[in-house]
């Protein structure tokens, strides 16, 4: 008679025993090197939840992506390497049938004050070894890059994405 509550109770302890991993907030700055705002990233079972605020930016659609260093040290953001990507030659493009990079994130609004957030999941990285995903905290890091321009997502070979116009160094 009890036995189901009990196997119920002790299924329920286990659930709440898994470790969840702990949040990780980086700086954005943008190409006079201010701070404009911050990514946070939280590792999940199938990805990475990102939350991203930004300020100081012209409003409209904006790209976003993974880069393949944590480098923002030039004006430009040049030195953050192309995008994420563990295979070449590097597909880009979410609506892309042929495939597309691991750096790939859908396009973040900024408000007529120069201001947005947004909550992006991507299902193509981690912040941990060992998993099928792109590893976001690998020997270099990686970066992630606010473009001035929306994605298409199709477009080679950034989605018509412009200039990178904010960076993030993610260690």
């Amino acid at each position: 008679m009890y036995r189901p509550s009990l196997l119920l109770i002790a299924s329920l302890a286990l659930v709440a025993a898994a470790p969840v991993a702990a949040p990780r907030t980086y700086a954005l700055k943008g190409a006079t090197g201010a701070a404009i705002g911050q990514v946070t990233l939280t590792d999940a079972p199938k990805g990475v939840l990102l939350h991203v605020e930004a300020h100081g930016l012209t409003p409209g659609w904006h790209a976003v992506h993974f880069h393949e260093k944590a480098d923002c040290s030039d004006a430009m953001f040049k030195s953050a390497g192309g995008h994420v990507h563990m295979m070449a030659p590097t597909v880009h493009g979410l609506l892309n049938s042929e495939a597309n990079d691991l750096g790939d994130l859908p396009n973040l609004f900024i408000g007529a004050d120069g201001s947005g957030a947004a909550e992006i999941f991507s299902p193509f990285v981690s912040l941990q070894a060992g998993t099928a995903r792109a590893n976001l905290l690998d020997a270099d890091g990686s970066a992630l890059v606010i473009h001035a321009m929306p994605d298409d997502y199709m477009t080679q070979p950034i989605g018509g994405a412009g200039t990178r116009v904010a960076c993030g160094e993610i260690r």
